[in-house]
Order: structure tokens, then C-alpha cells, then sequence
């Protein structure tokens, strides 16, 4: 139920408008003076206080700020006998929803005490989301106890306290995005725009037109003005995810905006400012692409001011149990099921797993297997055939030895295929092997 606080010396018209009020179905507690309902709103929180401005040890309109800071979200209505227009405005000044003159205007106090309800749940529920935002992507919430991952918190948490360029590098899947989120939660643009696109899901005019708008009339279909995610996101942050698949023009344009903050939207001939803070991420080596000629080592060099690189999940193994069972946690609360944390050999077969698709994989894996388990415990039938795989032969306990010879084999070929983005010809040279081996070992150990 709804709950107001009344603050009235005048005991008579507080229990007559206590009365009107209860009548419309709201829960309602008097007080006579400001500091019987300072207690009042510090022990209970009140959607609205209807307080008179002259009290007996002290005024209404000095009060304002006190039951604010003492209950956030919940509003104020001044109520006075001797109505004058500074005390009206020094009232708004503090924070008061309105200020209204007894008898002259009683009949506005129900629809303002409902006008007000709505502005408190509406505070109130932007204050939830807000904290959960923060939870959310606080550095907290990046799990995991490995050195690799530690070294990278403390690098993004260092650099969420400046307004420096980030270059986080990493497979796909090592969780950039997250990261990205976090330092901007944690920066002092919070409060602004955080804005993520990739670079490599759309096309080179599309991308130019998000990135930095377009004028009517600038191509086919151009109908009006666009603003683009630079201005869109003015005096937030941009993650621009993938930068490696941005064309070469745009990267032109990219290192304008990051050395004199201006841009030319698509069609347009005034230049356009944007304080914005950028994000990138890649799986690729830039260097690498640099020397293909398909980056530019300008712009690589104001990206890297501060980077950042995320270990593949392969190289944490002590972080996937502990990850497992934060998403097994998850998804079974979302599917309204009660699953024991996982143990045992069904660790083992996840910590022995290679995990090409690194967190995101480990993510879609353990969702699966919720899906499919109809046991408080979560079975090792449940898993994707390629971890199932790691199995010995016809026996469905025992882990494949990772002393064996073929276990360390397998390992290492994959290791390199990743390392080569799954080009053979490149992996062979480095195993120093014939492709043709390669190929055999590949089909044999039903690598990728």
C-alpha cells in the first residue's frame, strides 16, 4: 500500500486531511513538528510527505532537502496558510514536487499526491535499475581467481579511472564487451551514453552512416537527418568492437575523430564535435594486419594508448569451474530448476576441453545442458558430443589421460590451429608436418 506522511502542527486539520486521504485507500502517519517526522520518515519510507512550511521548531521549506536525503525518491508537497511566491520558489529550489495554499487549493491534493506517487515509483525505479547496472558490470562480476584474468581486472580497473583509449585484444568470446562495460561504469561518464557496435557485422556504408550519420539526401534512401553513434553518445563511450574489420577510409575518418574530436557526417560539409571516449576490441594481431596493408599503423598507435589483452579461456583452467557453475546458477533459476553445483568428472571433462569459443561457448554449453537435464544433478550425457569425446573408449567415468601421448597431440594441434585462425597450411609449417598429416590428425582427433 501506498504510504504518506502528514507533518502538521494544526492536530484538528492534520487528522481531517489524514482522514481524506485514508478514504481514497492510502496508508497513512501524522507528526506535529520537524523533528517527530524526520524520525518518522528515517524508521519508514514514505512515497510523499504533506508537510506545512511554519512548524514549531523549525519551516517546511528548510526541511525539503532533510526528508530527501534521509529517504531518496520519496517527494514533497509544502502546504501553507500564508502562501508567498520566494518561499514558493525557494521551495522548488530544495526539491519540493509542488507548494500549495491550505483551503484555497484543497481540492488539488488527492491528483497531486498521485501526480507525486508516479514521479516516486519513477525515481525509485531508476535508482533500481541504475544499481543493478552498476552490479552488473562492476568489475565484481568478472569471475574468475587465474593470474591472467587478475592482471586484466587490475589493468581495466586502472584504466576506468582516466579517460585514456582502450585497446582490449583477446580471442572471440574472452568476454571484451563486458570488460568494456565495466571500465565505462566505472568511469567518471557513467551517467552518459555507452554505445557498442560491431565493425564487422554490417556493411561499409551502413557502418559509416551509424558511426557518423548521414544528410538527407546524401544516398538513396538518405530521407533526413541522422545522427550517428559519435553524437549519439557525446560525453559517454563508444565500443567499437571488432575495429579490425573497419575499412580503411573509415579508419581515416575514426583517427580525425580521435585527434581533433570533429567528423563530417555522410553528404554533409560542416564538421560536427563529439566528446566521446573509445572503446576498440579485436581478435585480430593489428600488427599483423598492418603489414598486410589493412590497417592503418596511425591509427593502431592512438588506438593501443592502453591495452589490454584477454586470456583464452584454455589458459584459465582454474576459472571454469568456477564459471560453470555461476552460468549453471543462472540458467537454472531461469528454467525454475534445482541443479547441484557440478563436481567431479564432469569438471574434469570441462577443464580438459579446449574451448575454442572460449566463455561464450562454455556460456551456450551450460545453458544446453540445463535445457536438457531433468535430474537435480547435471549429467555428463548432457554435454556436447566433443566434450563427451574426451572419454576413453566404451567407458563413460574416465577422462581421457592428459598424460597420454595422443591427449598432449591433440592439445598442442589445436593450440596451433588457433593460434593460425584455423589455417592449415600455416599450422603444418609450424608443427613442422606435411599438410597431409595435418589433415589425418585433424580427422582423427575431430578437431576443428
Amino acid at each position: 500500500m501506498k504510504k504518506i506522511l502528514i507533518i502538521d502542527d494544526e492536530e484538528k486539520l492534520r487528522n481531517l486531511t489524514a482522514r481524506i486521504i485514508r478514504l481514497e485507500g492510502f496508508e497513512v502517519e501524522e507528526a506535529a513538528d520537524c523533528k517527530s517526522g524526520l524520525k518518522k520518515v528515517e524508521k519508514g519510507e514514505f512515497d510523499v510527505v504533506l508537510c506545512d512550511v511554519r512548524l514549531p521548531d523549525g519551516n517546511g521549506v528548510d526541511l525539503v532537502p532533510e526528508i530527501i536525503a534521509r529517504s531518496p525518491g520519496t517527494e514533497v508537497i509544502l502546504i501553507t496558510a500564508y502562501g508567498n511566491i520566494p518561499d514558493g520558489v525557494q521551495a522548488i529550489k530544495n526539491g519540493a514536487f509542488n507548494y500549495i495554499v491550505k483551503g484555497d487549493e484543497n481540492n488539488k491534493i488527492i491528483p497531486l499526491i498521485h501526480n507525486a506517487i508516479e514521479k516516486s515509483h519513477l525515481t525509485k525505479k531508476v535508482a533500481r535499475l541504475e544499481a543493478r547496472l552498476d552490479t552488473t558490470f562492476s568489475f565484481g562480476k568478472i569471475i574468475g581467481v587465474s593470474a591472467e584474468i587478475a592482471e586484466a581486472s587490475d589493468l581495466a580497473k586502472k584504466a576506468s579511472s582516466s579517460d585514456i583509449t582502450v585497446l582490449l585484444t583477446g580471442e572471440t568470446g574472452t568476454g571484451k564487451e563486458v570488460f568494456a562495460n565495466a571500465i565505462h561504469q566505472n568511469s567518471n561518464r557513467k551517467s552518459e551514453n555507452f554505445l557498442a557496435i560491431n565493425c564487422s557485422a554490417i556493411s561499409h556504408d551502413l557502418l559509416e552512416s551509424e558511426l557518423f550519420g548521414h544528410k538527407e539526401g546524401a544516398f538513396t534512401g538518405a530521407l533526413r537527418n541522422k545522427k550517428g553513434l559519435l553524437l549519439e553518445a557525446d560525453k559517454g563511450t563508444v565500443f567499437l568492437d571488432e575495429i579490425g574489420e573497419m575499412p580503411l577510409d573509415l579508419q581515416a575518418k575514426l583517427l580525425r575523430v580521435l585527434e581533433t574530436g570533429e567528423f563530417l557526417p555522410v553528404g554533409d560539409t560542416k564538421p560536427q564535435k563529439t566528446n566521446i571516449r573509445i572503446i576498440a576490441a579485436t581478435n585480430r594481431n593489428l600488427k599483423e594486419e598492418i603489414e598486410r596493408g589493412k590497417f592503418r599503423m596511425d591509427l593502431y598507435y592512438r588506438l593501443s594508448v592502453f591495452k589490454i589483452h584477454l586470456p583464452p579461456l584454455r589458459d584459465r583452467v582454474s576459472d571454469i569451474e568456477l564459471l560453470a557453475n555461476h552460468f549453471l546458477q543462472q540458467f537454472a533459476e531461469k528454467n525454475n530448476k534445482a541443479i547441484k553445483p557440478m563436481a567431479g568428472k564432469i569438471i574434469q571433462l570441462l577443464r580438459y576441453y579446449d574451448w575454442p569459443g572460449n566463455i561464450r561457448e562454455l556460456r551456450n554449453v551450460i545453458e544446453r545442458s540445463v535445457t536438457l537435464e531433468n535430474t537435480c544433478e547435471l549429467q555428463i550425457d548432457n554435454l556436447p558430443s566433443e566434450i563427451k569425446e574426451q572419454l576413453e573408449p566404451g567407458n563413460n567415468t574416465n577422462v581421457l589421460s592428459a598424460f597420454s601421448l595422443a591427449s598432449a597431440e591433440k592439445l598442442h594441434i589445436q593450440k596451433v590451429l588457433n593460434y593460425t585462425n584455423g589455417n592449415k597450411s600455416d599450422a603444418a609449417k609450424l608443427l613442422k608436418i606435411g599438410i597431409a598429416t595435418l589433415y589425418r590428425k585433424v580427422d582423427e582427433y575431430k578437431l576443428q
